[in-house]
């Protein structure tokens, strides 16, 4: 007599489950293709969903250009490879100004769409684009210039020098193409297009990787151009996203639509960006200033230390950048639920999000532990830079189920347009902290280049737990942008 029951109740469960599955394609797909969704309505769990899936896959494809380039690069040796950390190291300070811009836009551009303001949202995308130009400007000519004496600041080898400084002086030189497809990604991201900001970076990515061999190893028709190769590649790929996202913005094909009309300064809007922005600039410059000393500390052990340190960052930044898209998505939905005047809509779109992303990131931490030396072997088996590397990867990602959580109450403060606070949490944790931590271990204790590693776990995990506890304040909801 049970039988039927059972039966009907195995139905039912494959029902549900197919239920499911269906409804997680077609949230894939939507995902992917694009949404019209309005993120200040309607389930959060699906928002973040809509949002993060783009933005995880945008950030998978910005992390493949270091890791292709120092792929092709390592068979060139391990001057090349340095070479490629040491330039890095300095793109990173672009990347800092970049990132200070974008965030500002992203919490300006969210907010103005939050409050179904779409033509004021456009003029603040052009204020960026504008102010983006004339800072990466200076910052090229400065690397055109000045290159090799960078290198040498960084404690690079003359045989470092005279290999890499090449590929140093492309990739400052043509900063511009970094700048402009940070900013302009991040209008799509502020807007809820995270669809277009993804495809923008598939195609950069897809050219670099083309590219990379060709013009490294001199492939077919093109020039053997060695480690100088893998930065034309990059410019090129970079050059073309920007292209194609500009092309998106003035054909109106996105949320945000910018006419001719709006294609000039502004300076009323310009100036509250800026504002917004030397926040986000100085919160980021604190990070990658505290990144250039350890590089600095690292170099003290040779090029087999500073080697194994970027093959092992390489995989980490691989990780950690789809984890910085899912804290982008907490950052639209903060600056879109404040702009709509849902505060409450908005911290529960946060919490939710550092769950998800302290899931993600402790199983990528236990790859990383387990399968350190597979992975650092992927790019180099040269005996002295291996073990750096595998022992960097694993200290490292013991902190990831910290680094979560303070990824993205970082960027629930930057999404809120509260630059200032997440500076500060910085200013504590790197250059008052893991700077001073790094050298006693490093040096002073005799833990070589492993000191640094170990620094960089506890350091990042103490940013992670002052951030969360800043944020339970609250103080972040009351931020006028």
């Amino acid at each position: 007599m049970s039988k039927p029951v059972e039966i009907h109740s195995v139905a039912s469960t494959e029902g549900r489950t197919n239920g499911r599955l269906a409804n997680f394609r077609k949230g894939l797909r939507e995902a992917v293709l694009g949404s019209a969704q309005d993120f200040t309505e309607g389930s959060i769990g699906r928002a973040i969903t809509l949002l993060a899936i783009p933005m995880v896959l945008e950030m998978s494809m910005e992390s493949l250009f270091a890791i292709v380039d120092v792929f092709f690069v390592a068979r060139l040796g391990a001057d090349s490879i340095a070479a490629v950390g040491i330039t890095e190291s300095l793109i990173t300070l672009i990347f800092g100004v970049a990132l200070g811009l974008s965030m500002a836009t992203t919490a300006m551009v969210a907010r103005r769409i939050g409050e179904k303001k779409p033509e004021e949202a456009s003029v603040a995308a052009v204020q960026a684009i504008i102010l983006g130009i004339l800072v990466s400007v200076p910052i090229g000519i400065l690397g055109i210039l000045f290159a090799p004496a960078l290198f040498r600041l960084m404690g690079a080898t003359e045989s470092i020098i005279a290999t890499g400084s090449g590929y140093g002086t492309i990739l400052i030189g043509t900063n511009v193409v970094i700048m402009l497809l940070f900013l302009l990604n991040a209008v799509f991201r502020g807007a809820g297009d995270a669809a277009i900001a993804m495809r923008v970076l598939w195609l950069s990515n897809i050219l670099n990787i083309i590219l990379d061999p060709c013009l490294i190893f001199g492939l077919g028709p093109f020039p053997e151009l060695g480690v100088k190769g893998a930065a034309v590649a990059t410019s090129i790929g970079r050059g073309a996203g920007v292209v194609y996202a500009l092309w998106v913005l003035l054909s109106g094909r996105g949320r945000v639509k910018v006419s001719v009309r709006q294609l000039r300064i502004d300076p009323k809007v310009m100036l509250r960006l800026l504002r917004v922005s030397l926040g986000g600039m100085f919160q980021f410059l604190v990070a990658t200033a505290s990144w250039l000393a350890l590089v600095r500390i690292v170099a003290i052990f040779g090029g087999a230390a500073i080697a194994g340190y970027t093959i092992a960052l390489r995989i980490i930044i691989f990780a950690l950048l789809p984890s910085w898209g899912m804290s982008n998505a907490a950052a639209t939905l903060v600056g879109q639920n404040l702009g709509a005047g849902k505060p409450d809509r908005a911290e529960r779109s946060v919490w939710l999000t550092g769950l998800s992303n302290m899931v993600f990131l402790g199983s990528v931490a236990v790859v990383f532990i387990i399968f350190a030396e597979p992975l650092i072997g992927l790019f180099t088996t040269d005996t002295e830079v291996v073990p750096y590397g595998v022992s960097c990867l694993r200290f490292i990602s013991y902190g990831y189920t910290f680094y979560a959580y303070g990824m993205v109450m970082v960027q629930a403060f930057n999404g809120a347009g509260d630059t200032t606070t997440p500076t500060i949490i910085n200013l504590c944790c790197y250059w008052l902290f893991q700077i001073p931590l790094a050298y006693l271990l490093a040096i002073q204790a005799g833990m070589g280049a492993r000191g640094v590693f170990v620094t960089i776990a506890i350091s990042e995990s103490l940013l992670a737990v002052v951030s969360v506890m800043v944020f339970r304040r609250g103080r972040w909801k009351e931020q006028k942008i």
